[in-house]
């Protein structure tokens, strides 16, 4: 099993290199699309992420109700420097769930049914481990969505 300070840096590697492409792109850049149908911008990319942590650390692993409005994620649109406040509430946020983890445990709120989200229902492990998975995932995502913004010279 890995360690909870190991498991936060390994958040922190993909989440703090989110924020700095967002700080690079800045305020126009960061809410553009590509031109693929579907894509989202670094600014949506980074909202979704943070509502992934606040649902799947704050509700799933420590109990709190859920506020997130999933859908509504992929329509943001802001200021980098709000967004990069929030990103790191959201990190403050999730070391406080994380160190309260019972890893092995079941979760401390159960899995909503919408069919767009995973039934990672087992443990609070689990749980986490999903966090992981989905900043990997939209990091992945991002830094192809970054370098192609940066090069067609907007």
């Amino acid at each position: 099993m890995i360690s909870k300070p190991d498991y936060l840096r390994f958040v922190d590697e993909q989440l703090e290199a989110m924020i700095r492409m967002v700080q690079e792109l800045g305020d126009d850049l960061a809410n553009r699309r590509l031109k693929a149908p579907g894509s989202n911008s670094p600014f949506v990319i980074l909202t979704h992420c943070l509502g992934v942590m606040e649902y799947w650390g704050g509700h799933v692993v420590a109990g709190r109700p859920s506020e997130r409005h999933r859908a509504s994620e992929f329509a943001a649109e802001g200021e980098v420097r709000e967004l990069v406040q929030r990103a790191r509430a959201a990190r403050d946020h999730l070391v406080r769930d994380v160190e309260g983890a019972e890893p092995d445990s079941p979760p401390r709120s159960a899995v909503d049914s919408d069919p767009d989200m995973p039934q990672i229902t087992g443990t609070q492990g689990g749980a986490l481990l999903h966090i992981y998975e989905e900043l990997a995932r939209h990091r992945g995502q991002m830094d192809i969505t970054h370098d192609v913004l940066q090069s067609a010279g907007h």
